[in-house]
Formats: C-alpha cells, sequence, structure tokens
C-alpha cells in the first residue's frame, strides 16, 4: 500500500500558494485493509475514508466508466490493482494530475508542472469529455487563476464546446451547477467564470436569461458601453473590488436580467426592466436551489437599484418604504448589501470605474436618522398596535426629511 499527495495541493505548494487542504490517494489497498486500520468510510459511490486523526480524505487509486449522459452515470473501479497514474488519467486538468510521494518525488505523467510553468488549463485525456462538470470545473479555475496568467488551451475550448453540442450540459444536476458558480463568485476573476461558460456555450443553456443580455443595447449617454451583457461583466468586475461577498456579487450579476425582457420596439430604452428582472431570477434561483440570502438580495437589487440611483431626488416617503422592504431595520447588513451592489451597477460602465457614488452616503445618512428613532418613546406616549406603527413611521419619516433638508 502507496499514499500519495494529489491534486489541489500539489497544485498549489508548486504555485507558491497556501495550501488549504490534502487530499490523499491510496495505491494497493482493499476497503477491508483501510478499515482495519481505523479509518472511516464516508464515500457512497467510491471508497473515501477520513484518517482516524486527521480526519483527512484518502481515496483509493480508480477509474471510472462513464455509462450514460450526466453526472452520476458512471462505473467506478477501486480493485487494488488500480495503479496511480490510471488514477490521474481520470483527473479533469494537467495540474490537478500530479502526485507526490512520501519522499517528495513529483509523479507528473502528464506533463502537469509543464502547463504550471506556462500557465495553462489543459485537459487531460478525453476522458474529460464523460463529466459535464468539468466544463464547470475549467471555468471556475480559469476565474480563480487568471490574475496569475492563465488561460485555456484551445484544444480544451474545443472539447467543452463538443461537449456543450452534444447535450451533455443539459445533465447536470442543479445543485453541482450551483455549487461550481457559488464557489466561482467568490474567485478574485468571477467573470472570467462566466465569459469562459458563454465563450463555449454553456451559459445559454445553464443561464439563458443572462446569456440573452449580450447584444441589448442601452443608452449610450448613461451605458457608454452600450451593450448590456458587456455592462453586466463590467459591474461583476466592480463588485470584485467593493465586496467580497458571494450574495453581493450574485445579486450584480442578476440586476439587469430584465432589460433582456423589454419590448425590442422600445430599445435602447428599457422602461420598467426592474420589475421585469424579478421573475427569471426567481425562476433561476428555484431550478438550480439557490440560498434564499442569494435570491432575496438578487430580487431587491434588481427591483430597487434605480431607487439608489436616484437618491437624491426620492421623497423622504418612499426613502422609508425602500428601506422597509429592503428590512433594513431588522437586519442593517442588508442595507449596505444593496448599495455595494448599486454603486457596482453605477460605476460598471465603461469610462466610469473610479465614479464617486454619493447615493450611498445619502442612503446611509438617511437610514441612520430614522434608525435613531425610539419606538419605546412612542410607547411611553401611550401608542399601541396599529396607531403605534404609524406613529413611528411618521417619526422616522421627519427625522429623514430633516436630515435631507439640511
Amino acid at each position: 500500500m502507496k499514499i500519495y499527495a494529489v491534486g489541489g495541493c500539489v497544485r498549489d505548494e508548486l504555485l507558491g500558494l497556501k495550501v488549504q487542504d490534502h487530499d490523499w490517494v491510496v495505491v494497493g489497498a482493499t476497503p477491508a485493509q483501510m478499515l482495519e486500520l481505523g479509518y472511516q468510510q464516508v464515500g457512497k459511490d467510491f471508497p473515501v475514508f477520513l484518517h482516524p486523526e486527521t480526519k483527512e480524505e484518502y481515496a483509493l487509486a480508480r477509474t471510472e466508466r462513464k455509462t450514460g449522459k450526466g453526472y452520476y452515470s458512471f462505473e467506478c473501479n477501486f480493485d487494488k490493482n488500480v495503479t496511480l497514474e490510471q488514477d490521474l488519467e481520470r483527473r479533469d486538468l494537467t495540474i490537478n494530475a500530479i502526485a507526490k510521494d512520501a519522499d517528495g518525488k513529483l509523479i507528473d505523467p502528464f506533463n502537469g508542472k509543464h502547463d504550471l510553468q506556462h500557465k495553462v488549463l489543459r485537459h487531460v485525456s478525453l476522458a474529460f469529455t464523460e463529466d459535464p462538470v468539468r466544463i464547470l470545473r475549467v471555468a471556475r479555475f480559469a476565474a480563480r487563476f487568471a490574475h496569475l496568467g492563465f488561460t485555456i488551451a484551445i484544444e480544451t475550448q474545443q472539447l467543452m464546446r463538443q461537449m456543450v453540442a452534444a447535450g451533455e450540459v443539459d445533465a447536470l444536476v442543479p445543485e453541482r451547477v450551483w455549487q461550481e458558480m457559488s464557489r466561482a463568485l467568490s474567485e478574485p476573476n468571477p467573470e472570467v467564470f462566466i465569459l469562459t461558460l458563454r465563450e463555449c456555450g454553456a451559459l445559454q443553456r445553464i443561464f439563458p436569461a443572462l446569456d440573452i443580455l449580450w447584444g441589448v443595447p442601452q443608452k449610450a449617454q448613461y451605458h457608454p458601453e452600450i451593450d448590456t451583457g458587456v455592462h453586466v461583466i463590467l459591474a461583476l468586475q466592480q463588485a470584485v473590488k467593493l465586496s467580497p461577498k458571494p450574495e453581493v456579487r450574485f445579486a450584480v450579476l442578476c440586476h439587469d436580467l430584465g432589460k433582456g425582457l423589454t419590448p425590442h420596439t422600445d430599445w435602447p430604452s428599457h422602461k420598467g426592466h426592474e420589475e421585469l428582472g424579478v421573475k427569471p431570477i426567481e425562476q433561476w434561483c428555484a431550478q438550480y436551489r439557490v440560498p434564499n440570502e442569494f435570491r432575496d438580495l438578487a430580487i431587491k437589487v434588481s427591483r430597487w437599484h434605480l431607487h439608489a440611483h436616484r437618491a437624491a431626488e426620492l421623497r423622504p416617503e418612499t426613502i422609508l418604504k425602500l428601506f422597509k422592504g429592503l428590512d433594513a431595520f431588522r437586519n442593517p447588513s442588508n442595507l449596505q448589501d444593496y448599495l455595494l451592489a448599486c454603486q457596482a451597477d453605477a460605476t460598471g460602465r465603461a469610462g466610469m470605474q473610479h465614479n464617486p457614488y454619493p447615493a450611498a452616503a445619502i442612503l446611509t445618512g438617511a437610514f441612520t436618522a430614522a434608525n435613531a428613532v425610539d419606538p419605546q418613546e412612542y410607547i411611553r406616549r401611550g401608542f399601541t398596535g396599529e396607531k403605534l406603527g404609524l406613529e413611528i413611521e411618521k417619526g422616522r419619516i421627519y427625522a429623514i426629511r430633516k436630515l435631507l433638508s439640511g
């Protein structure tokens, strides 16, 4: 029995990055032997074991054979005679198919170290085409390493396009789509994830409401970049600068979906696109089982992002209604996340990336004033029930008006 470090931990060490987790592959062992050594089996489809002390994952070397479309249609062979090279061959990218033995020697049958040095994301073998999740994984790795100069090999891009054309992407399970997208949103360049999927045709299959935004024109006076898809990418880049939260970045990604539904005869105007964008967000989030906190912020930003941009023109009553819609009095972070997404939208335009966003200060100040109104004061005055709520609301409107009037 031999044990090797594999995958991301070897890759990141060679790149000089911090190694987060270790993955191990075990060659020449059986499940019974692992159990006898005190390992705990956790794998369902193939044997994965937790180390009795470190709790790190140890997987038996295996080969895979595709038996149908999709992610789950695989037959695994984890016989003790499976070699390390056979196990590495089934992996997605050459940079993830490098192993290291106990003496620190690298086993690199597919030249992953060469591709690391030349900053190339390249598939290991034609087995790549058997798993549609690998399209998403390549896009995510492209988003992770773009800032280091990594690009996707031309032949790998071609394979990805062929897989999409063959309908493989249509068999993806919702959980894996969201898992990869949510992870990509936390990468340094999540826009690369989106652009990679669009280039191979996968975005049209996975997120058509987003894909159709390319080619939809906007008014040049507000959007010098004109194309809505280009704007969304610019806004997402701004969101990365403003917030590390994937919820904010997802909201920015979805904020203009309504522009894909406005009548073509009205273009480049998109009156009402804010509310039009709510339904496709709801539908996509339901389809891919997106967590509520992502869905809710995305809906609020779609519905009310123009409110933020027009903060200086809003009536105090409208501002209070916005705060209530955001549920900001119970969760003040909702307002902060909303404003960051709106700022990303406002500055995610050609030549406007460094523009100030005074609306954030206006609405933050208005909220501070409104939130300072003490409900207990009205209770002490004897107000109860519906009347109490109305009086608190009047007090908050007065506080907002007083602040705005200077």
